[in-house]
């Protein structure tokens, strides 16, 4: 914690101290640019001082005679003297007359050149001939001699050849008739212009050290004050609460009491820390409602399951039929459901139904309906009697306007002869003892529990040896594939006849692997019951 508090300080004083030589180095380039221009236009004025004192020395119609003495005359000796103390007395380095090849003004000759004595630089003799220097030498001589210009000022802030900083002022020696004969020319070395810049330099780099440490050190004590305990009160008061799961007991607000974002950061921090025990608390009450209610979830899929029945083979002394059946729900509990029963040794009762609605609701209707048609079918009567009479019972007490499609068969175990009716139920489907699985378009009932005296109709089917009865829900050929689409009735005749000499259980089996394969992992939105009989007859 104390690396990260520090590496704030850290990252805020590095940006301060960025900042800060911005700021220095754009101040000292201001300055020392300003600094030199001052420095210049004294050494410049006071240059060109100096060489019009000197120039009021030379007569320029006698620069001819003086160029062609050698330096041996009284004339020469005369003007040398004279340039000579002034160079002496004025502070200038160098004071010296010179004339340009005038063709491309490529060379000079020395006529007249005086040093000062306290200078470390050598004088040059008289009728010295060297090159020009440089292009801008070329391009001021230039200009002096073809009256362009009166003065013209040569700066070498930085030193040039074998001289250190200096300036030259240049001005054209002209004679009577207003031609430049020569060129009076002026050095005074900036000794001074290095000297201030060098302290300039050196002391914006100390200032700025010393404002660098200062401002460090009182940038840091008020992020401390200001930022930092602050924030450490919020982290640690944050990590009680990760790690304890409860209110530390203080309010953050009351113990920053910064009216600025951190103190609005420690009053969130207080409000959400009460939001999230106040959530936890009602999470964990929700939670052991949402168990409280699963327990009793499963307690009733249990419950439903064991209403049905669910142990196979079901009649293991009975080898004239194989029965299998099997139910599953939507949800935790489902509206569909099987029964199969013996009304007596020779009458087997078959019975699928799907009520209307899903869960809670449609299982309590699921089980009543079971009850009542079972009630009804141990009395002996035939499919369309058990229906009317079922219908009767439940229209006395169905407040919530419920109903049940179901199909009731009584199948005689010794004949094959199965009688049945259908309440609004799916058509069944038959497969005969050398032929394929075709659905039967039996006539239809209403559904049980909508109209108080609905009418019920019986009809015959002859099962003979090696016959199966395919019954379902609608769950089956509604089953629905993420595009949308149903399974439909072919496809359940396509997996059914995929392996019609299979038992009952492996027809079911077959059948539920296509509709799963079907769905591709689409969420099953229907219960799904099916029931398979396969009648081998009584000489098996």
């Amino acid at each position: 914690m104390k690396k990260r508090h520090g590496s704030i300080i850290i990252k805020s004083a590095v940006g301060m101290v960025i900042s800060l030589v911005l700021l220095a180095a754009i101040s000292c380039v201001i300055g020392y640019t300003s600094l030199s221009n001052a420095i210049t236009d004294i050494y410049e004025k006071g240059a060109f001082e100096i060489a019009e004192t000197a120039k009021a020395m030379i007569n320029g119609d006698r620069i001819a005679a003086i160029a062609a003495s050698n330096g041996e005359t009284d004339e020469y000796h005369e003007i040398y003297d004279e340039l000579d103390s002034l160079c002496n007395t004025s502070g200038a380095t160098f004071i010296y007359l010179i004339c340009p090849n005038l063709v491309d003004y490529e060379h000079i000759t020395f006529i007249v050149s005086t040093i000062n004595k306290n200078s470390p630089y050598t004088q040059y003799p008289f009728g010295y001939y060297r090159q020009t220097t440089n292009e801008d030498y070329k391009t001021k001589y230039r200009r002096l001699y073809e009256n362009v210009s009166e003065a013209e000022i040569v700066i070498r802030d930085r030193g040039y050849i074998e001289t250190d900083a200096h300036i030259t002022a240049m001005v054209p020696i002209k004679d009577s008739e207003g031609l430049t004969r020569a060129i009076l020319c002026v050095q005074r070395q900036m000794e001074e212009i290095t000297i201030r810049r060098s302290l300039y330099v050196r002391s914006i780099i100390v200032s700025l050290v010393v404002l660098v440490c200062i401002i460090m050190f009182l940038q840091g004590s008020y992020m401390n004050r200001v930022i930092l305990t602050p924030l450490k009160n919020i982290s640690e008061e944050a990590a009680i609460f990760a790690t304890k799961g409860m209110l530390s007991g203080n309010q953050l607000k009351q113990a920053i009491a910064h009216n600025d974002e951190i103190g609005t950061l420690a009053e969130s921090i207080d409000r959400m820390e009460k939001s999230i025990v106040q959530y936890i608390n009602d999470l964990t009450k929700a939670t052991a409602e949402k168990e409280r209610i699963s327990t009793e979830l499963n307690l009733a899929t249990r419950i439903q399951s064991d209403m049905l029945p669910n142990i196979f083979p079901c009649f293991p002394d009975r080898n004239e039929f194989d029965i299998y059946a099997s139910m599953d729900p939507a949800k935790e509990v489902g509206g569909d459901f099987y029964d199969f029963f013996f009304v007596d040794p020779d009458h087997l009762c078959l019975v699928v139904a799907d009520v209307s609605g899903k869960g809670i609701p449609a299982a309590l209707f699921m089980m009543a309906s079971k009850i009542t048609i079972a009630n009804n079918a141990m009395m002996g009567k035939s499919p369309a009697q058990i229906l009317m009479d079922s219908n009767a019972s439940i229209m006395n007490s169905n407040r919530e306007e419920m109903f049940v499609t179901a199909w009731v068969g009584i199948l005689e175990i010794s004949t094959g002869r199965l009688v049945a009716s259908n309440a609004g139920h799916e058509y069944p489907m038959v497969k005969t003892p050398d032929g394929k699985f075709e659905l039967i378009r039996d006539k239809h009932g209403l559904v049980v529990g909508a109209f108080r005296d609905s009418k019920y109709t019986d009809y015959e089917l002859i099962l003979k040896p090696g016959s199966k009865l395919f019954l379902y829900s609608d769950g089956v050929p509604e089953a629905t594939n993420e595009k949308g689409e149903f399974f439909g009735t072919d496809r359940m005749l396509e997996a059914l006849n995929s392996n019609p000499e299979a038992d009952s259980e492996n027809t079911l089996k077959t059948l539920r692997r296509a509709v799963d394969s079907f769905e591709k992992g689409a969420d099953q939105f229907d219960d799904i019951t099916m029931m398979c009989v396969s009648y081998m007859g009584c000489g098996k």
